[in-house]
């Protein structure tokens, strides 16, 4: 798998090397195939906030983004399949982390499975989508922390 990571902020923080790490985690627990890529991208809240505008209409900057490849992704023949691209704001992250009595990095983690899972066809659409795509990212939090 090819995990393809980039920050729009200078300087960045964060410990990207986990994020690819965690990345990896999912897409194998998911059973995606070896020559799948993913690519994500960590924005300020200005970014965030204009990505918001312009794909889902929406004022104001959202955690997490995903941005799903077209299916069926056209690839030639032993190309890689290209999943798509999540976007997170950590920005947003720290503010939701506070509410939810979280850790940043926990939040950050929630929402990297969240975003990898819309990739993969979860979606929260009714509340017994959302059940299933909650549980699912329960699971693969847990079975993470399991090996922290």
């Amino acid at each position: 798998m090819r995990i393809a990571i980039t920050s729009h902020r200078d300087p960045e923080p964060l410990d990207l090397a986990a994020f690819q790490t965690l990345a990896e985690f999912v897409l194998e627990r998911e059973d995606v195939p070896e020559g799948a890529e993913l690519s994500i991208a960590v924005v300020g809240v200005e970014e965030m906030a204009l990505l918001n505008e312009r794909y889902r209409g929406l004022s104001g900057p959202t955690d997490v983004l995903s941005f799903a490849c077209d299916d069926p992704c056209p690839v030639q023949s032993g190309e890689p399949i290209m999943l798509g691209d999540v976007v997170i704001a950590p920005e947003v992250a720290e503010k939701q982390a506070a509410e939810h009595g979280a850790t940043v990095e926990e939040e950050l983690n929630l929402l990297l499975v969240h975003g990898v899972l819309h990739l993969l066809g979860y979606e929260h659409d009714d509340d017994d989508a959302a059940e299933v795509m909650q549980a699912r990212e329960s699971s693969l939090l847990s079975a993470w922390s399991e090996l922290a």
